[in-house]
């Protein structure tokens, strides 16, 4: 939908930082688990998730129904043109079938510990006779 949040949410991901995506296309059994539909969403999100600056060949497309459970631990016998997915990773491919696949598939981001400490931080206060006071969370 254009009107959606996904798009919003997508944009926000990738500017905060997050750089790998899972896109779970939920309610499949509101579209009696349609392969055409699950298609033509994944190559609409895949359009737009390109021009925010993700690359579609390296985020898993799950179809799932959250109601029902289907595909989200276990593979699902009401999609039987479901194949799974595959994602392009740094050391070449990853492949999956279900939602906790694809949570599994996701890797570590480094983290550069030799540095100093970040803090993101989450209001600053101005006290009159005390100065500027950043406030974060650990």
């Amino acid at each position: 939908s254009k009107d959606g949040q996904t798009r919003e949410h997508a944009l926000l991901a990738f500017t905060l930082g997050v750089r790998q995506l899972i896109v779970a296309v939920n309610k499949m059994d509101t579209t009696k688990w349609s392969e055409d539909r699950f298609n033509e969403i994944v190559k609409e999100t895949s359009t737009f998730i390109k021009k925010v600056g993700y690359n579609p060949k390296a985020v898993a497309f799950v179809p799932i129904s959250g109601w029902h459970g289907d595909n989200m631990l276990e593979e699902s016998p009401n999609m039987p043109w479901y194949k799974g997915w595959t994602k392009e990773v740094k050391g070449g491919a990853v492949k999956g079938k279900t939602l906790l696949d694809a949570i599994d598939a996701i890797e570590p981001p480094v983290r550069p510990s030799d540095k100093p400490l970040r803090l993101p931080l989450q209001d600053v206060y101005k006290i009159g006779g005390i100065g500027t006071v950043p406030v974060g969370r650990v």
